[in-house]
């Protein structure tokens, strides 16, 4: 549930909590900009009340963000900022409050991500985070259980998306892919939504820093039988492993556990189909779809 906009305003310039209590990273930014917002607002010598009614939103709205409760959305620290004479002060907490809002794991993996050069990854049950669709991953939060709310669901794929810039990103990271042929035969969402995430697959695996592989079904030795998996390594040489289950998510930094999950990941590939051997397979199920 939203607070209600003021008048002029389409939508909520703000969003509810959506972080674990616990979360204290999260809550102490938006305190952070709360007590900015309000040293801003005194500053101008506006009650909350004329401050909403200078941006169009409500009362409420600006109280909620100055006690550090709702996360202000782009839109609203910009008027804000224009309103108050902040001088971009307040405009620049707009990329950091847009990543609190994700859940906490999701911010961890995604600085993980943000600072490898190298990320090995082997999913068993749905395709790898980095290689959905919006669209498939829409359809993986809709299915799960109990039912997560649409502003949640919403978050949690604009969140899974914005990690896809590491494709984009200058130095490009060496990126591996392990599938079973599983994920890619099992048509979640739909055909429509199968076929394209089929084709975004294809897309990513001609990029020179992308490898990607197929472990078949038939195989008869599988050194993946533990569960999905990921690896990443950073800049500093420093490596860490993920390793994800129903609801819990961990990150493995102990050397002896990274020597193992390396060997593991080392041996799954050798088993897996080669890069080219899978695009081809990939392809062909594709046809097939």
């Amino acid at each position: 549930m939203t607070d209600e906009v003021g008048a002029g305003r389409s939508g909520s310039g703000t969003e509810r909590q959506d972080w674990d209590d616990g979360d204290e990273e999260a809550s102490a930014l938006l305190k952070t900009v709360g007590r900015q917002l309000k040293l801003w607002r005194e500053q101008a010598g506006m009650t909350q009340a004329e401050l909403g009614a200078a941006i169009g939103y409500s009362e409420e709205q600006v109280s909620s963000v100055e006690r550090g409760r709702r996360a202000p959305k782009a839109e609203f620290l910009r008027v804000a900022d224009e309103a108050l004479g902040a001088g971009g002060m307040l405009v620049a907490f707009a990329e950091d409050v847009a990543r609190a809002k994700y859940p906490k794991k999701v911010r961890d993996l995604a600085k993980l991500e943000d600072e490898a050069v190298e990320i090995g990854a082997y999913s068993s049950h749905n395709i790898q985070g980095l290689l959905q669709t919006e669209e498939y991953a829409r359809s993986l939060f809709h299915m799960r259980r109990p039912m997560f709310d649409s502003e949640h669901i919403e978050n949690q794929v604009a969140a899974r998306m914005a990690r896809q810039e590491i494709f984009r990103r200058w130095p490009s990271p060496i990126l591996s892919f392990v599938q079973e042929e599983v994920t890619l035969r099992r048509p979640l969402g739909g055909r429509t939504v199968h076929r394209k995430q089929l084709e975004r697959i294809l897309e990513v695996g001609q990029l020179r820093n992308v490898e990607i592989q197929v472990m078949p079904t038939n195989c008869e030795d599988h050194a993946g039988m533990g569960g999905q998996l990921r690896l990443l390594s950073a800049r500093n040489g420093t490596k860490a492993g993920h390793l994800e289950v129903q609801q819990l998510s961990r990150v493995i930094t102990d050397p002896r556990d990274i020597q193992m999950l390396e060997s593991r990941y080392g041996i799954i590939r050798a088993q897996a189909l080669t890069p080219q051997e899978s695009l081809a397979f990939i392809e062909k199920v594709l046809g097939e779809t």
